[in-house]
């Protein structure tokens, strides 16, 4: 922003001033120095007419507010600049009174009126800070005025100053909660900004102040999908949070009918024409359980638009992101994360330590995600102890019977680290590895066996423990090994490695009779020599060993209750006097002498070596809660999935109807019926002009954005910030000569929430009002040309060409010369051409082992598609090679993304065994490669298949003059030319070998060149009708400049990348 540099980009003040702080340390002098008699001049400064002594005096008062001196005195000379026309100046200024506006109350309300003409000021800048200032002011008194302010910038022409609203929203809901419903409103009306700069600190707003609204995110939740790809780093953060709990409320669970979906895929696979006859009256019955989930369009249009922020550069949008996908994707989609989240661990130690407490969370239940990259957690000896100690966690999570040789080779490295903390992990996580693999469990318990001769107590005692909970699952196995830690009583001095040892062989006495009494020997002479816990457990042998055998302990028993019965440490001494008159019964001995075997020799479960995080999925991943384990204060539950699926039509956008005005019908009429008129049925006049003249500040969030495509120069960007008024009104002067001639391609706004200026019955209309007299011979529009052909006949083959006669090229050139001589401001219409006759390539679409014996192949025959100028045709050929009809072929509830459209092919009632049918569909791709995805249906199977465009497919040829390509080329220069050098093969030396190659790449017409060196293309998008300009100079050497001119930045450099393989190849 540009309100960041506070105050003083230079590093010492003023360079009229000099800069002495530069070699001086800031307690010591500059301007923290404590000569007082500095500051008597700073009114006199504050009053002056210059404009670098204002600021000098503002540094040195924001300083001595840094050092806690007292300020206030000051306060009639600062405010007295609030309205210098210096920004450093104003912005210090701001500070200033933001700093003594909550503790001299009065002082601050003489500034509001102030702040009130700021609000009006005409730099957004310096409105937004006069808002920024006045919420801070912490005065109820104020709130009114706070109210009518935020309400007043909610609507300003700047999105800055109306994100500085956002901002402020929270400020006066802390300050008075019952603005609620107002703030509400305000909140409302900002959600329907379609500004990326707004989003996130609106949603930032709505989560501040009514998270439980969830109503008003149904009309905008489309478009908040579609502009968060845009939206500033944090923004998406928020909206990403908020998105992730709207759709735990909205959307069905991904993964709650997957055992179903492989019952039914396996039954109708193996089933047989006679189980379907009698299965088919208990159908409608269990219809509703054998359905296989489909997924809502709009959950997908969320999984779709998040996912290309993984390669986000913020470590917290990748968080969100993962977190999104761990909590509403498929299960099957999951994965991608895995590889996002790696990337991260090459971050800041800070960053390692909250992605590993998740991925450690996530690799309990989803294993198989991080297993490919499991050497990327291996330890370093540079990371700090914490993220040594994540990592090991999640090693042992990903630990099974495949890689577990692998990672017990690592562990046993670890084990060698000075680090006692981390090794002492190590062996925790070593114990868990072979509880949960019981291959490796001998193997495990020989190694830590061996570690008890460590000479490390830590390493011994934790060996020890881990050793005891292992032993606890088969004791009986493991007699050998109680006897080899029996032994090492003599040598192990660590308390608690001792202590665990003598309860070992309590415990389990039976299974070394002999070498059992003959530790409690050793025990007790040294008994008076132990620490505290160590003789608790040697009471505890005794006392069992007394149950189990007491021929040889009963004397040792008795010689070491005597002495605990008198030992300095009171627990001890009690005891052994609970056990004294627990197992050496006499007179006074009551009923529990006949239960001390059951008490003392009960069965104990073997502990359960579970994960830290085996119950923290429960708190949503990447929360402060899911951090500390524990519900931190403000947070908000993640909702569980709906058992039934609310309405999704709360989300349906109504699409605006724009009425036409009579008054311009005819004038419209002139201008288009002569020549300039769409050979494709697309040449509606545009409205833009006429009923929507702010249509050039509005925000788009798809690809499709409104643009005339009447001309090549780039539509007003709807994300950029207008610094002052005057480039607004100059955009829209600009504008309404251009709307005359153009048209707006729309998307269907039910599946996108971009705004649709125009709709295709208005273009069908009026390509049907336009006589067929007024166009040159071989441009009428392609519908018209193959309205009778069948659609099966010759389904790949390239249409035939249709030549343009050179007295039509000529009277085009003359018009348009002509009407280059005209005083106005309107752009020209290129023409479209028939289709470009490249090579047509085939796709596979179904494989027939896939299919089960159904093939299906896709082209894009480049012809228009006949009930939609906007959407692609594609030409599909199914081959039935199985020995069976296959029934009911069909496209089954399309779900493409949001601003896709999708029109089906008419179903084929039947396809006999080796027939082949062929089939053409629309698909509207928005301007995008992503892939339109849909469910291919027959009467027994469903397949999902997604078709995939090359950008060259995204267009269609347009004809040109040359003087019109220049005038098109000369407004898409800077950041709308993209150029590539290359090399061309000898094969492609020729003018027809380049011709062939650039149209098999992509779908252009040809311009007259004058240049015998020089290749001219033309074409425009589809959908927004956007041109796009190529130009091959061929030049000595073989060498070659391809340069591409175009809006459509994405496109130009996929389609430089294209013609640049298809050229070299």
């Amino acid at each position: 922003m540009a309100a960041s540099p506070a105050y003083g980009e230079e590093k010492g003040g003023s360079s009229s001033l000099g800069e002495p702080e530069y070699g001086h340390d800031p307690a010591s002098g500059g301007i923290f120095s404590s000569d007082y008699k500095r500051h008597d001049d700073l009114k006199e400064m504050l009053d002056s007419n210059k404009d670098s002594l204002k600021l000098e005096a503002m540094k040195r008062i924001v300083a001595m507010i840094a050092r806690g001196k007292n300020a206030s005195d000051l306060f009639p000379a600062v405010v007295k600049n609030v309205a210098c026309k210096n920004i450093e100046v104003k912005k210090l200024v701001y500070v200033y009174l933001v700093r003594y506006a909550e503790e001299q109350q009065d002082l601050a309300l003489l500034s509001i009126s102030t702040f009130q003409r700021g609000l009006k000021d005409p730099n957004q800048l310096i409105r937004a800070s006069a808002l920024r200032v006045l919420s801070s002011i912490r005065v109820p008194i104020i709130v009114p005025i706070m109210m009518l302010a935020i309400k007043e910038a909610a609507s300003d022409m700047s999105p800055y100053v109306r994100k500085t609203a956002a901002h402020a929203i929270p400020k006066l809901y802390s300050l008075d909660s019952d603005q609620k419903d107002q703030l509400i409103e305000v909140i409302e009306k900002l959600l329907a900004d379609k500004t990326t700069l707004v989003a996130g600190s609106v949603v930032m707003a709505f989560e501040e102040v009514c998270p439980e609204r969830i109503d008003l995110i149904h009309k905008n939740y489309r478009k908040l999908c579609n502009l968060l790809i845009d939206v500033e780093e944090w923004g998406q953060v928020v909206i990403i949070n908020m998105l992730t709990r709207y759709a735990r409320t909205q959307f069905l669970s991904p993964n709650q009918n997957e055992s179903l979906l492989e019952e039914n895929a396996e039954k109708a696979f193996y089933g047989s024409e006679e189980e379907d006859a009698k299965d088919t009256k208990a159908e409608p019955a269990s219809l509703a359980k054998r359905k296989p989930y489909v997924m809502d369009p709009d959950h997908r249009l969320l999984l779709r638009n998040t996912k290309p922020l993984l390669q986000s550069r913020n470590a917290a949008v990748v968080m969100a992101v993962a977190q999104l996908y761990f909590h509403l994707a498929p299960k099957a989609e999951v994965g991608v994360i895995a590889k996002a989240l790696v990337r991260l661990l090459r971050s800041h130690s800070e960053v390692q330590y909250v992605v590993l407490q998740n991925v450690a969370t996530m690799s309990i239940k989803r294993r198989g995600m991080f297993e490919p990259y499991l050497k990327s957690f291996y330890i370093r000896s540079t990371d700090p102890t914490q993220i040594k100690i994540l990592k090991l966690e999640v090693l042992t999570n990903l630990a099974n019977e495949t890689n577990i040789s692998t990672i017990l080779r690592e562990f046993q490295t670890y084990i060698r680290s000075m680090d006692k903390d981390f090794v002492a992990a190590t062996i925790q996580a070593i114990g868990r590895c072979a509880t949960n693999i019981g291959k490796v469990r001998d193997t495990c318990l020989n190694g830590l066996v061996q570690l008890l001769s460590n000479r490390d107590e830590l390493v011994v005692a934790e060996s020890v423990v881990v050793i005891k909970k292992l032993l606890q699952m088969q004791p009986a196995q493991h007699s050998e090994i109680i006897k080899h830690m029996a032994k090492l009583t003599d040598n192990i001095q660590v308390p608690m490695a001792r202590a665990s040892i003598l309860w070992l062989i309590g415990e389990y006495c039976e299974h070394v009779p002999k070498i059992a009494p003959d530790v409690l020997r050793k025990m007790a002479k040294s008994f008076t020599n132990e620490e505290d816990i160590v003789k608790l457990q040697v009471i505890n042998l005794a006392a069992k060993l007394y149950l189990t055998n007491s021929k040889q302990s009963k004397l040792l028993t008795q010689y070491v209750l005597n002495l605990a019965k008198y030992d300095q440490n009171y627990d001890i001494r009690d005891r052994a006097r609970f056990i004294r008159q627990l197992i050496v019964p006499t007179e006074k001995s009551g009923a529990l002498n006949k239960y001390a075997k059951k008490l003392f020799l009960a069965q104990k479960p073997a502990p359960v070596l579970e994960s830290s995080f085996k119950d923290r999925d429960h708190f949503q991943l990447g929360s402060l809660s899911h951090l500390l384990n524990a519900k931190a204060v403000g947070y908000q539950e993640l909702p569980d999935w709906p058992d039934e699926a609310p309405d999704p039509s709360v989300r349906n956008v109504e699409v605006p109807e724009w009425t036409k005005c009579t008054s311009r019908e005819k004038r419209k009429e002139k201008v288009e019926k002569p020549f300039y008129s769409d050979s494709e049925g697309e040449s509606g006049p545009t409205e833009s002009a006429d009923s929507e003249p702010e249509s050039g500040s509005e925000e788009s969030g798809s690809s499709s954005s409104s643009g005339s495509s009447s001309s090549g120069s780039s539509p007003h960007s709807p994300s950029e910030v207008e610094e002052e008024e005057e480039g607004g009104k100059k955009a829209k002067k600009k504008k309404a000569p251009q709307g005359r001639k153009g048209h707006i391609e729309t998307s269907s706004e039910e599946a996108s929430t971009t705004e649709s200026s125009s709709s295709g019955s208005d273009s069908g209309s009026e390509a049907e009002g336009c006589p067929h007299e007024a166009m040159p011979p071989g441009l009428f529009p392609s519908c018209c040309l193959h309205e009778a052909e069948p659609l099966g006949v010759s389904p790949f083959s390239p249409p035939p060409p249709q030549p343009i006669p050179s007295s039509s090229v000529v009277s085009t050139s003359l018009v348009t010369d002509l009407e280059g001589l005209t005083l106005t401001d309107t752009s020209l219409t290129p023409t479209l051409l028939s289709p470009a006759f490249g090579a047509v390539k085939t796709y596979e679409l179904l494989h027939r082992m896939a299919g089960e014996g159904l093939a299906i192949e896709y082209c894009f025959s480049r012809r228009p598609f006949p009930g939609d100028p906007h959407m692609v045709a594609v030409q599909i050929q199914i081959s039935n090679n199985t020995d069976a009809e296959v029934k009911n072929l069909r496209v089954s509830e399309p779900k493409p993304l949001s601003s896709m459209r999708i029109q089906e092919f008419p179903e084929i009632e039947c396809l006999a065994p080796g027939d082949t049918a062929s089939v053409v569909m629309g698909i509207d791709f928005c301007d995008s490669t992503q892939a339109a995805n849909f469910q291919l249906c027959t009467h027994t199977r469903h397949f999902y298949v997604s078709i995939q465009p090359p950008v060259g497919e995204l267009m269609a040829p347009v004809f040109m003059s040359e003087n019109e390509f220049k005038k098109e080329q000369g407004k898409l220069m800077g950041m709308s030319e993209i150029t590539e050098k290359l090399t061309l093969p000898e094969k492609c030396q020729n003018d027809h070998a380049i011709v062939q190659q650039v149209t098999s790449a992509a779908n252009v017409g040809r311009v007259p060149c004058g240049a015998s060196n020089e290749y001219r293309f033309a074409a425009k998008t589809v959908t927004s009708g956007s041109l796009v300009l190529i130009t091959l100079e061929r030049r000595e050497g073989g060498t070659a400049q391809l340069t591409i001119n175009s809006e459509k930045m994405v496109i130009g450099t996929m389609l430089v990348k294209d013609i640049s393989q298809a050229l070299v190849q």
